[in-house]
């Protein structure tokens, strides 16, 4: 029996937000050296630039052109870049760490409305590509499936640890990450049925607005906080994850 596409788009996106619950139930159970999450967000750092250089920005430019997908690229990384300022202003600026910074009140709860809403404008951009991977009809980019999961697990792991230290309960943190889960299955969905009809320059526009908002989330929010632990070793654990991603992206074709 042959699956809706929009039933399977929304299970990879189910699937890869579903990381974020993982990572929340880890961090709230247990006492995960932050090191160890650094080097795991500098490993889907890798991931996430490789699955949009080879599977994002190359599919739209062979689908629109070079100046929609310039344009959308453009346009994806001054909107996120715009929100997650906003976001960085109301508490959400260190998200993804598990220990406050130097300075910051390890008990402040203000932030956690912040934190839940960066996580998800990191989660839909994320999303919505997955979804439109399944545009064409040839099933699901596995590497950008395993980029959005491999990024999501530290940052549920990271931010639910900081979320608990917060003094916030362990039904309200995971209940935020289901929710947050969710958002992203639907988003993917959404991906899939409400613009596989747009023309192709509109598609790769808005493919490329995807890649741009990853790009700058990897870059405004990832890499400095994996960097911060992991120090001279955070390049060659973003190499790593870039070449993974790389690889799979090849043995999928």
């Amino acid at each position: 029996m042959d699956i809706p596409g929009w039933l399977q788009a929304g299970g990879w996106g189910l699937l890869a937000g579903g990381a974020l619950m993982l990572g929340a139930a880890a961090g709230v159970r247990y006492q995960v050296p932050q090191r160890l999450v650094a080097a795991i967000m500098a490993f889907g750092s890798g991931v996430l630039i490789s699955a949009l250089s080879f599977e994002l920005m190359d599919e739209a430019v062979e689908t629109g052109g070079l100046a929609s997908t310039a344009a959308g690229f453009v346009i994806g990384a001054g909107i996120y870049t715009g929100a997650n300022w906003l976001l960085a202003r109301k508490g959400a600026k260190h998200r993804k760490r598990s220990t406050p910074p130097e300075g910051a009140d390890p008990k402040a709860k203000g932030s956690g409305t912040a934190i839940a809403i960066g996580a998800l404008i990191d989660g839909i951009p994320e999303s919505i590509v997955i979804g439109l991977s399944l545009v064409g009809g040839e099933g699901v980019s596995m590497a950008m499936v395993a980029a959005v999961f491999l990024s999501n697990l530290p940052e549920g792991l990271s931010s639910a640890a900081g979320m608990k230290r917060a003094g916030q309960s362990t039904g309200y943190i995971m209940g935020i990450w289901a929710a947050i889960a969710v958002a992203s299955g639907l988003a993917a969905t959404a991906g899939f049925t409400l613009l596989h009809e747009f023309p192709p320059e509109i598609l790769a526009a808005i493919t490329a607005v995807a890649a741009g908002g990853v790009l700058a989330m990897v870059v405004d929010t990832m890499i400095p906080e994996a960097f911060e632990e992991t120090h001279d070793f955070a390049g060659l654990i973003v190499t790593a994850g870039f070449l993974a991603a790389f690889t799979l992206s090849k043995f999928s074709t």
